[in-house]
């Protein structure tokens, strides 16, 4: 297995991305919590699938094991959560945190020997880190977490490059496109440009990140403008 890795590419922009890639031709490793899935999705686009589960940083590199190659990796997986300093649910928290910066920085540690100095790394974060809503006590700081973990591996890593995109409200995404019409309008209100971003955004900015060789180490929102109101 050799080109482009996508960790959490089984569902919503992580496969988006995967099947864009390989509809490209690339060589494509997508992961899954769900081995059945990955599998299947993996065959449906003509990829290679393998079951990961971040949340469980000590099983990452036997299930990359496969993994020859790597000129392009995103780490796109992601749990939702709804935390609260006031009703704080330790457990949660620890598998949020666990999940994203352990989990990202082990795929990392665990594909470095297979990647070259053209290598590229994208990480997701989101625009929570910018402007937290009542539940996003963990999810606002994980995502302010991978600014400082991107900005680390890209001097530690050099002259691999590593960047980060932080997506806003993806009007079209299968947590969001289901949302009331209401919602949704208040959202674009608030975007100076009066549009959501998309999926083929978010898509486009991580395939910028990852073939533009002067960007390195950046924080990329993808929101249409939405932190500026």
């Amino acid at each position: 297995m050799s080109g482009v890795v996508v960790v959490g590419g089984t569902a919503g922009i992580g496969l988006a991305i995967t099947r864009a890639r390989a509809e490209r031709g690339d060589d494509v490793v997508l992961t899954g919590r769900d081995a059945h899935r990955a599998d299947t999705v993996a065959k449906e686009i003509g990829a290679h699938g393998l079951a990961l589960d971040l949340s469980r940083p000590q099983e990452i590199a036997p299930a990359l094991a496969g993994v020859e190659h790597v000129g392009h990796l995103v780490l796109a997986g992601i749990s939702r959560d709804r935390n609260t300093v006031t009703e704080y649910d330790v457990q949660a928290a620890l598998h949020l945190v666990t999940l994203k910066l352990v989990g990202y920085t082990e795929v990392v540690h665990t594909l470095l020997p297979r990647m070259t100095e053209e290598s590229a790394v994208v990480v997701f974060g989101g625009q929570a880190k910018e402007r937290p809503y009542p539940g996003a006590t963990t999810v606002a700081t994980v995502n302010a977490g991978v600014t400082g973990l991107v900005r680390t591996l890209a001097l530690e890593l050099a002259p691999i490059r590593v960047n980060a995109v932080h997506p806003g409200i993806v009007g079209d995404s299968p947590f969001w496109a289901d949302k009331p019409a209401d919602v949704l309008e208040g959202y674009r209100a608030q975007t100076p440009t009066g549009r959501l971003a998309r999926m083929r955004d978010v898509v486009d900015a991580v395939d910028f990140l990852l073939r533009n060789t002067a960007v390195n180490g950046v924080d990329l929102a993808v929101d249409g403008g939405w932190t500026l109101r």
